[in-house]
Parts: structure tokens; sequence; C-alpha cells
């Protein structure tokens, strides 16, 4: 008697009146909201402008999506190709198969399409998406569980996963448990490490492919659901390895050529500060410009000067007319005998 395992659910659709729910597509979309929603943050934090991340991902996801249909179908054509295979079922994709290496793929050419056109670095934006993906990819894969698929061997571990579909009920490893998990401490990873080593020029995003690439080797291994073998390993165990060196090289490369972490990136958003200073600037000088009242001036002057006058003199504005010509007057002694200051020097002419 099996005392502990996670049960699968009893169907994978939700009847909403005349709309059915799909378990997998609700998984794929809250992953693709969340992906957006820490990309942006991320974005924003590194000086770019609100919105950009989605106004990307618009180009990105549609690509993604495709390029994920696409590399199940070469993998695995068997059911769409195959002897009794039914093209048609190609295009369920409600009904799972999406390969991430197709995904990030293709996924990457629409961001680049979508990131010439906002005129923002690609790698940049990699580096701001990566925590993101990783987290869509651990919230994507209960979509498996709705499905009942891509499960591991059989097993009696405590937290064993119940199929009560396919051709052989029982309990299985949950892999779809353990990418989830794994994703999830991938998304940790690179934002640990990008606050602590100030990850730039895509190195942030090729932490994550490498380190994911690491947990999908083994998580592919307890796998059993068919799949195509290069001697002796599984296809995508291959592409892992192959994808981990080019992610690990990259990594190594870039931090000699290009060290740090890019200062700007986003044009855009360094112009839109720019004028947002320049507009503040001037409210400044017409706040302070000439014609305020600035208080009493100095040693006691009438308030309602516009400057202060130098010690002994009468500042402007206090009653004594000021001169044109110096600025101030000087008061060390009375004027000429007449009674009106000398206008040949600007200044009253001492005796």
């Amino acid at each position: 008697m099996d005392l502990a395992y996670i049960p699968s659910p009893s169907t994978g659709v939700i009847e909403l009146g005349p709309i059915p729910l799909r378990g997998y597509a609700f998984s794929i979309l809250i992953g693709v909201f969340a992906a957006v929603w820490i990309g942006g943050r991320r974005w924003v934090a590194r000086g770019g402008l609100p919105g950009t991340v989605a106004d990307i991902a618009v180009w990105a996801v549609p690509f993604g999506l495709v390029g994920g249909r696409l590399y199940h179908i070469f993998t695995t054509y068997e059911p769409y190709f195959g002897e009794d295979g039914n093209w048609v079922d190609a295009f369920k994709i409600w009904e799972g198969g999406l390969g991430i290496w197709g995904a990030i793929a293709l996924g990457a050419v629409g961001a680049w399409i979508g990131a010439r056109r906002r005129g923002v670095p690609l790698p940049a934006y990699a580096d701001a998406v990566a925590p993101g993906i990783a987290i869509a990819q651990a919230i994507g894969r209960w979509g498996n569980w709705f499905n009942q698929e891509l499960y591991g061997r059989a097993t009696d571990v405590p937290w064993a996963l119940k199929i009560d579909k396919g051709p052989e009920p029982g309990l299985y490893h949950p892999t779809f448990l353990y990418e989830s998990l794994w994703c999830v401490g991938v998304a940790l990873l690179v934002i640990w490490a990008d606050r602590r080593f100030k990850l730039g020029h895509g190195r942030a995003f090729a932490l994550y492919v490498a380190a994911y690439t690491v947990g999908r080797g083994w998580i592919e291994y307890l796998r059993i659901d068919e799949a195509n073998h290069v001697l002796g390993l599984r296809l995508n165990v291959w592409t892992s390895m192959i994808v981990f060196l080019g992610a690990v090289t990259y990594m190594i490369v870039s931090s000699r050529l290009r060290p740090g972490r890019e200062t700007v990136v986003e044009p855009a958003a360094e112009e839109a500060r720019a004028a947002e200073a320049a507009d503040a600037g001037r409210d400044g000088e017409q706040d302070g410009g000439p014609g305020k009242d600035s208080g009493p001036g100095k040693n006691g002057g009438a308030p309602g000067a516009t400057g202060t006058a130098e010690s002994g003199d009468a500042p402007t504005g206090s009653g004594e007319p000021a001169v044109s010509g110096g600025g101030t007057a000087a008061a060390d002694g009375p004027a000429d005998g007449d009674g009106t200051a000398d206008s040949g020097a600007g200044t009253t002419k001492k005796l």
C-alpha cells in the first residue's frame, strides 16, 4: 500500500462554459506573464524604459512557441509523420510538445527583431529576462502534470507521481517537478550572480543556459518517454552538453573582450532622462529668477531687496538711489557740495 505520492489531476481541461481552459496552455500563459513582469523590473533597474520588455516580448513569444513546436516535431516526428502518424496532430500544441531549445533559438530571433525596432542591444535584453525565462519554465512544466506526460522511471519514493493514464499506470519519478524546482534554483542563481559580479553583455543569460543544461542532463536521464538516441544517449542529453559548452565558452570569451556591464542599455531612456533634467533646470531658473523677494538684506537691509549690500552701504531698494554704473554706492562721506553724486566713475566721490 502506497502511503504517500503526488496525485495526478483527473483531467487537464476545465470547462468554463463553452470555453475549455487547458491546464497545459494555462501554465504556459502564466509563465509568459511572469517572465515579462520579472524581466520588466530588471530592465528598468538597469536603466531601461518601462514597457520595453513587453514590447519586445510581443515578437519573442510567438517566435518561441513556433520554434519550440518545430523542435519537438523534428526530434519526435514519428507520432506525426511516421507509420500510423497523423500530421494534423502537429498543430495540436495544447496537447503538449514544446522543445525548450527550439523555443530559445527562434525566440531569440523574435527578440532580435523587437530589440532592433526599439534600438536596444539584444545581449542587454537577454540578461534582463534570463531569470524570468527560468521562472516561466518552472511554471510551464506543470503543464506536463496536467497532461500526465514526461514522467520518469518507476519508483516508490514518498514523492512519487501517480499516473493513472497511459499503458502502465503506477508510481513514477515526477520529472516535471524536478525540472520545475531546478529552474527556480537557476533563476535565483542568476539573480545572485548578476548582483554579485555585475554580469553584462549577455553573460547573465549564458549563465542561465549553462545552469539549466546541467539540470536538464540528469533529469533527461530519468525520463522514459520515447526519444531518439545517439550513441546510447537521448538526443536532448547531447544537446544539453553541446549547449552547455557553448554557454561557458561565451561567458569566458565575452568577459575578456567586454568586461563589466553596459552603462547604457536603452539610448531612448537616457534621452528621456536628459530631457526631464533640462525641463527641471528651466523650471528651477524660473522659480529662482529676478523679481522674487529674497527676504531681508544683509546688515538689516529692508525686505524686498534683490541682493545684499557691502558693509555700510545702502542696499538697493532700501530707499537710497542706486547708481547705474558701478552697482553699489559708497557711504563713507557726503557727496559733492551740490548734493549729487559724481557720475563719471559710477560711484560717489569721496571727500
